[in-house]
């Protein structure tokens, strides 16, 4: 390890301030390689301002309760989304999917809507936009937010036509959080259906008791059939429906699965549901002028004042051979009824048909438990969150994404402190209520692969660091996220081993460095070296990682 001078002298940088700060391992020190600042640099103009939309609701756009259709602000936030990719690209877009989207509140006639959607992060051949919406109250001047969402576009390329989109380059630390995360939520989106696969394998999904499933328990029957609940609706799509590239457009089509939605979910108890929540818009294929699109509708479940209904939409055209529609989107909405005082009434329970009914019955249970620990670990605020959160199936890439999520909320705000400079080595530090945080920034003549890899190796980190004596690997939550249970040396005059749990999380750059992030798990401070199953473990959400972010510097030859 001749040629890695520079990197032990990292190493023993941070060595030197764990043991000056007389911190065992056990409290999981804030503690980062970090760039001091954020710097914009390279060829080509930065990204502008973010697209904006303003409507004023008006009664053509309202339901029969004077309040804005949730499937109009569903097109409008679409069409803010795709101009601000196109914006982006120079090139036509296509809605690829749209993510959960939660309402915090409704809209009445005569309040304005703003809609404002900025590019995220650029793929390949795709981009994430994230869109935001608030209500204006022209009459008190009242703002608040109504809900963000973060869709999906792909760019619609000419036949031999090859794409490389150039990068987002953030102006901002808002913008520069966002940025790294999206590579995070890109992740999630892609191992969403196999966290819901293998959630349904859990005992408790598999064998879901028979009196739920539909079966006579001997008591009275108030459940509702779920049949009964069925809506299906044909539209024919006409040039007033396509998009400017002659497409079918994509709010339009997720208004028209809003309908249907609310059609169904006001059968299950005979009166108006609102739309709470979306479960991810998912385009499997285009449709066009001429198709006619079947829309079909079913409540999958009830939960107390909560119910889901999943919704599928078909296509078909006159010209097509004969043979099976084609599967365009799908989509799971959650609505709730409304009670004249405002609280929300309690449902009827759902009786399943055999065979499908009781598969989407035990699906809609596993999507629920994803959607409320996804929603409960990416809306929850440091000062609100527990000690923990237990690690599950449900959640595991979700709090991955915390753990990532923690470390770049932290690298990006501002307010650090220069301490010290010293061999080449930059100190900061910053205060944020209980916590105190250190970062390091020093150049090492390595290539950034390599360090990686050393940072990384928790197996033989013992070699070079004094409070890591054997580590082992408890779970492998993928290629990049494992749970390690570390023993360290003895601290104070108990002369106990130290032992504690951690998760770490390491990325590969998409177009910036390395990132490694290890944050601390529960049960921690153990007394002796068990190896223990991940369901007995925990996530502390209300601490940040300790880390390194390697960002390699080009070559001036």
């Amino acid at each position: 390890m001749d040629g890695c001078s520079p990197v032990r002298g990292a190493i023993q940088a941070l060595r030197v301030l764990q043991t000056g700060r007389c911190v065992d391992p056990c409290s999981m020190t804030n503690l980062e390689t970090l760039p001091a600042s954020l710097t914009v640099s390279g060829e080509g103009p930065l990204d502008g301002e973010p697209v904006e939309m303003s409507q004023l609701v008006l009664p053509c756009h309202a339901n029969h309760r004077g309040e804005l259709g949730p499937g109009q602000l569903l097109k409008w936030m679409d069409i803010t989304g795709c101009l601000a990719a196109e914006k982006h690209a120079g090139m036509l877009c296509v809605t690829a999917s749209m993510d959960d989207i939660h309402f915090e509140q409704t809209i009445r006639v005569g309040q304005a809507v703003l809609i404002k959607a900025r590019v995220n992060r650029a793929f390949n051949t795709s981009l994430e936009v994230g869109i935001s919406v608030r209500v204006d109250d022209l009459e008190s001047g009242r703002q608040e937010q109504v809900c963000k969402a973060y869709s999906t576009f792909v760019v619609r390329k000419n036949h031999k036509q090859k794409v490389q989109l150039r990068a987002v380059r953030p102006t901002s630390s808002e913008e520069w959080q966002e940025h790294k995360l999206a590579a995070e939520r890109r992740r999630m989106r892609l191992t969403h259906s196999d966290t819901l696969i293998e959630l349904l394998r859990d005992a408790n999904l598999a064998n879901v008791p028979e009196r739920v499933l539909g079966e006579d328990d001997g008591g009275p029957d108030t459940s509702v059939p779920g049949e009964t609940t069925r809506v299906q609706s044909v539209e024919l799509v006409l040039p007033p429906h396509a998009n400017h590239q002659g497409n079918t457009f994509g709010g339009q089509i997720m208004a028209w699965m809003e309908t249907v939605a609310s059609l169904a979910a006001s059968h299950l108890c005979g009166e108006h549901a609102t739309l709470r929540a979306i479960d991810m818009f998912q385009f499997r294929g285009p449709s066009a002028v001429g198709d006619r699109l079947t829309l079909r509708a079913i409540v999958n479940n009830s939960f107390h004042t909560v119910m889901e209904v999943g919704v599928c939409v078909e296509a078909w055209n006159s010209d097509d051979p004969p043979g099976p529609t084609r599967h365009i989107n799908s989509a799971f909405l959650v609505y709730s009824v409304k009670k004249p005082s405002g609280e929300f009434r309690t449902l009827p329970r759902i009786r399943p048909a055999l065979g499908d009914g009781q598969r989407r019955y035990r699906e809609a249970i596993a999507r629920k438990k994803i959607r409320l620990e996804r929603k409960f670990i990416f809306s929850c605020k440091p000062s609100q969150a527990p000690l923990s959160v237990p690690w599950e199936t449900s959640n595991q890439a979700y709090l991955s994404y915390n753990n990532v999520s923690a470390l770049t909320s932290l690298a990006g705000c501002g307010g650090w402190e220069h301490v010290s400079t010293k061999n080449g080595i930059t100190l900061w530090s910053i205060e944020d209520g209980i916590f105190l945080s250190f970062r390091i920034q020093m150049e090492a003549t390595v290539p950034a692969e390599q360090a990686f890899l050393l940072l990384s190796d928790l197996h033989n980190r013992h070699l070079w660091d004094k409070h890591y004596q054997k580590c082992s690997r408890i779970l492998a939550v993928d290629d990049d996220d494992a749970i390690f249970h570390v023993q360290g040396p003895a601290v104070g005059r108990d002369e106990m081993v130290r032992d504690f749990v951690v998760l770490m999380s390491r990325r590969r750059p998409c177009d910036d460095g390395f990132l490694i992030s290890i944050k601390q798990l529960l049960p921690s401070c153990l007394t002796s070296p068990v190896i223990l199953p991940a369901s007995q473990l925990s996530v502390t959400l209300s601490s940040s990682p300790a880390a390194f972010s390697l960002n390699t510097i080009p070559s001036c030859d």
